[in-house]
């Protein structure tokens, strides 16, 4: 680990540490110590079990929609890859760094660069696809259940919104299967509002990266409808199996400390909670997930288990994953140096 990487996994940790301690400052009191009481250590055990499920699972991911494009990658690969991935997406604004680290291990599994990019794009395709359908699917059940809950009507509305860009941004991606077209002429419309202020040179290179990217979208769009139908058809379930597994890791938390699991409305929350993150505005989105996950749970559990909650929350699916991605990333470093070492030696004169 570089000093860069060390300069902002402190940044991290330090602005999460700190708003989980104010948030349990000012909700710590006697009801949170008889629900830590009951708290078993099983609930805790089983909401990591269920953590480390859903990234095998992700893994599997990667392995199907490798082998759809004809490379074999093996599961334990696919496994410490994802969990390496876990490391820089924790410390890199919207988790952005995981991609990187993805794409890497995948070429290093023998995996062209351009069907390893594609890949990874259509993983996070597949992430907003089940992100629009489960947020659809969700708010249909709950119908009037949700609003028993008395949520301020900005809350409503903020969730309605939320729902409607993914769907929309599913609905692009759709369009654009057909006609890459009309993805580039949207997003030269709305690169154009942002940038008029810009100088023009600075303006043309923006245009020629958003062509760039958008062409690179297509092509591997096109590599998986072309030779990769099936895996694409078997990413997306694993991707909803994946986000599943997640999401109910908070109703077991609440089941734990007494509160109800709150199924639905948890999904929901965490739909949102999921979108805000991706917005980069910190590192791995501390400070923001612990604003985030108090202000929407506060609105239907107890007071005082939500900063205990939270807690648990990031302990779980922050914490460990820098943990085991740290752990993982030294398993790949090693393996780079052995590389490198076995390279020189074959470059030696005889």
């Amino acid at each position: 680990m570089n000093r860069e990487h060390k300069k902002w996994i402190w940044i991290s940790i330090g602005i999460s540490t700190l708003f989980l301690i104010g948030l349990l400052y000012f909700t710590f009191d006697e009801s949170t110590i008889i629900a830590l009481k009951n708290l078993s250590p099983f609930i805790i055990l089983l909401a990591l079990t269920v953590h480390v499920l859903a990234l095998i699972v992700w893994a599997l991911r990667i392995k199907v929609m490798a082998y759809s494009l004809g490379y074999h990658v093996g599961l334990f690969h696919c496994i410490n890859l994802v969990f390496a991935n876990l490391f820089l997406a924790a410390i890199t604004p919207s988790q952005a760094g995981g991609e990187p680290v993805r794409v890497h291990e995948l070429y290093r599994a023998n995996v062209k660069l351009g069907d390893a990019t594609a890949i990874v794009i259509m993983e996070r395709v597949l992430d907003g696809i089940i992100f629009g359908l489960g947020g659809a699917v969700t708010l249909f059940l709950l119908g009037t259940a949700w609003k028993d809950v008395n949520l301020p009507p900005l809350v409503n509305t903020v969730i309605y919104i939320t729902w409607a860009a993914v769907t929309i941004g599913v609905v692009l991606f759709a369009l654009s299967v057909r006609n890459p077209l009309i993805l580039k002429r949207l997003m030269r419309t709305v690169s154009g509002y942002v940038t008029k202020k810009w100088e023009m040179a600075r303006v043309e290179r923006l245009m020629e990266k958003v062509d760039r990217e958008v062409d690179n979208f297509h092509f591997s769009l096109g590599k998986f409808i072309g030779m990769g139908k099936f895996g694409l058809f078997l990413g997306l379930i694993f991707t909803a199996i994946f986000w599943f597994l997640e999401f109910i890791i908070a109703s077991i938390l609440l089941v734990g400390l007494g509160q109800g699991p709150y199924f639905l409305e948890s999904i929901v929350s965490q739909l949102i909670i999921a979108i805000i993150m991706m917005i980069p505005l910190t590192p791995g989105g501390a400070g923001v997930a612990e604003i985030s996950i108090s202000s929407i749970y506060g609105l239907f559990i107890s007071t005082s288990v939500i900063g205990v909650f939270v807690l648990l929350w990031r302990t779980i699916l922050y914490y460990f994953n820098i943990g085991i991605g740290l752990i993982s990333g030294l398993i790949i470093v090693r393996r780079e140096v052995e590389s490198e070492r076995d390279n020189q030696q074959l470059d030696k004169p005889l």
